[in-house]
């Protein structure tokens, strides 16, 4: 059964709710990016800068890289950043470990805010591992499908079938996905939980404006 989950994060400009990921990596996290793989071609359809997607992907190789030297082996972390605002998902034994994971995180360069979403319990198996990836490629094909949704902005992270929403999106822009996840047949979805940059409608017609003659 699917919940809708708002934490009262402390964040700015930042909307709660749920989302998935794509199917590319173990950890089941990934942009939806129609098209090629280099950074060149994601710039195309990506409401972030080509500099923020750089600094983005730095944060997540520097954070996780220097995670493994301060948590136990038997921790399972993943850092996806979106537009500097940076959630943790995953798995750690304590308390004091989670809170360790955010200090690190919040330390790195670029890092905007931090949303710790970090479980106290043990590894998720590979076969749930497994299971996420197929929630992402699902949530994948369905929003790249939907005519009224952009899904190039959308960036989801699925961690032992809890959905994770980010990326730039107006008010109603996040509410057409919730409501699209929230009410599809996707089987295995615990949870959908939105941790969106919020833009104005402004903002976004000064994203898309056509370029002066």
């Amino acid at each position: 059964m699917k919940n809708t989950d708002v934490h009262p994060f402390p964040m700015s400009r930042i909307t709660l709710a749920l989302a998935t990921l794509a199917l590319t990596q173990l950890s089941a996290c990934a942009p939806l990016v129609i098209g090629g793989t280099a950074l060149a071609g994601k710039a195309v359809i990506d409401r972030r800068t080509v500099g923020i997607q750089v600094e983005d992907e730095a944060i997540e190789l520097r954070s996780e890289s220097g995670l493994k030297g301060v948590l136990p082996k038997n921790t399972n972390v993943k850092v996806s950043s979106y537009n500097r605002m940076v959630l943790l998902t995953g798995q750690v034994n304590t308390e004091n470990e989670r809170a360790q994971a955010e200090r690190f995180v919040k330390s790195q360069d670029n890092v905007k805010t931090v949303v710790n979403d970090l479980a106290i319990s043990p590894e998720a198996s590979l076969t749930q591992r497994a299971k996420d990836r197929v929630i992402n490629a699902e949530i994948r094909a369905m929003l790249i499908g939907a005519k009224d949704i952009h899904a190039s902005a959308v960036y989801v992270v699925t961690q032992s079938g809890v959905v994770y929403l980010m990326g730039r999106l107006t008010e109603a822009e996040g509410n057409r996905v919730s409501q699209l996840i929230s009410t599809s047949q996707i089987s295995g979805i615990q949870k959908v939980v939105k941790v969106f940059d919020t833009l104005a409608e402004d903002d976004l017609k000064r994203l898309v404006a056509p370029p002066l003659r």
